[in-house]
């Protein structure tokens, strides 16, 4: 078996645009939530989102390649250069040696909206343009990019709730640990456009502290009222470790373990039994022991129901010494995209030396109050970490990383 090497990250989110700006926020505890006046007037029940800028392209991008991009497969993009130039590829490393992708993305709600829109009014279909359907589909980011940057190798989308990012990573490490693929490049995309959210909103799942956006999520704590959605793109690139060592690039992190279970119970309802057969699946993976764990990157939303299953997780895998924070309470829940943004926002923290904080936790719950969550910035090394992700269906996912050290 191939051991599998992380050599790159990338990151477009609403804490920062750039691994500098990201991890500056996360060691800050800066909240990237708005309030957006724009979802109001459409009738959504909580205006609350984290906030993201669409890229402009024209400078990078021919117009042919940006019409047929909606604004996930953008910020796809633009996580995916940042992870290609840290892990020192260029284009002609990606020719001479097959490269795949794996993403995860499971809505394009903008994009088949506004095609409706324009047959509605025009009584045409041709009205809509040809670029539209490549816009569609889950599977635009993988299509566009591997387009874009002439991938050769494995190339298909990961659809599977909130959990998709987290799954994409473990899809791409099984290709490489089995010896299937040497390259893949991994990771999450959520678009934030207005369209996007209002079946979500319809659940009474959002937090309505709207006169307060930065305090509304508030992962683990008691007085939690729902979740704030948010969005962007993380990119991971993995490689096989020989891979890696011939072309000589610095390796940042080692994959060492993925795990996953299907909880096979209520389509939403969250499961204790689901998520605690997800992570000792990836420990016994990765050959490791709960207490070999030293910081627990939660998958902890700011809903009732979730965060305190997740609680009851974590206490009978790690018990009250592991520090937990929820990066959530930041960004709010990115959705497709946070399974891959929760392992970058992990590594920026295990390379700079610091846990971030699980902002907005004043008062545990009976859940909660078991488990050593971080209200506050620990300048505390650290080295493996676990990341949760959990999603709608009773999809569950862990992964286990490492720090290279040679």
């Amino acid at each position: 078996m191939n051991r599998v090497v992380i050599t790159g990250v990338g990151i477009y989110s609403s804490l920062g645009t750039s691994q500098a700006a990201v991890t500056k926020s996360l060691f800050e505890g800066k909240s990237g939530i708005i309030f957006r006046p724009e979802r109001k007037a459409l009738g959504y029940r909580s205006a609350l989102t984290g906030f993201v800028e669409r890229p402009n392209l024209k400078s990078l991008l021919d117009r042919r390649s940006r019409i047929m991009m909606p604004e996930q497969a953008e910020f796809a993009y633009m996580a995916t250069i940042e992870a290609l130039q840290q892990a020192g590829l260029s284009m002609e490393d990606i020719h001479k040696h097959e490269t795949g992708i794996i993403y995860g993305n499971d809505s394009c709600a903008k994009s088949v909206i506004e095609g409706m829109d324009v047959l509605r009014e025009k009584k045409d279909s041709m009205m809509i343009g040809s670029g539209s359907v490549f816009q569609v589909l889950n599977s635009t980011v993988t299509m566009n990019l591997a387009t874009i940057f002439k991938l050769r190798g494995v190339n298909f989308s990961i659809s599977a709730a909130c959990a998709s990012g987290s799954h994409s990573i473990g899809m791409g490490y099984m290709f490489i640990k089995n010896g299937m693929q040497e390259r893949v490049i991994c990771g999450g995309a959520q678009e934030i456009n207005d369209y996007s959210m209002p079946n979500f909103d319809a659940l009474a799942t959002f937090s309505t502290r709207e006169d307060s956006p930065t305090l509304a999520s508030r992962p683990f704590d008691r007085d939690r009222d729902g979740l704030v959605p948010g969005g962007g793109a993380a990119t991971v690139i993995l490689e096989s470790l020989e891979s890696a060592q011939a072309r000589g690039a610095t390796i940042i992190a080692e994959v060492l373990g993925y795990g996953f279970s299907s909880n096979g119970e209520h389509i939403s309802n969250p499961s204790v039994d689901g998520q605690v057969r997800s992570i000792h699946r990836t420990l016994k993976d990765a050959g490791l022991m709960a207490k070999d764990i030293e910081y627990v990157n939660a998958h902890a939303t700011s809903t009732p129901a979730g965060d305190g299953s997740e609680a009851e997780a974590i206490f009978e895998v790690f018990g009250n010494q592991t520090p937990v924070s929820s990066t959530k309470s930041m960004t709010g829940h990115e959705c497709w995209m946070a399974g891959a943004s929760e392992i970058v926002y992990s590594i920026l923290m295990m390379q700079n030396d610091f846990m971030a904080p699980n902002i907005n936790f004043h008062n545990p719950d009976e859940h909660s109050a078991k488990i050593n969550i971080l209200p506050e910035t620990l300048e505390q090394g650290f080295d493996t970490f676990l990341s949760n992700s959990f999603g709608f269906g009773g999809t569950n996912s862990s992964l286990i990383v490492r720090k290279w050290k040679g």
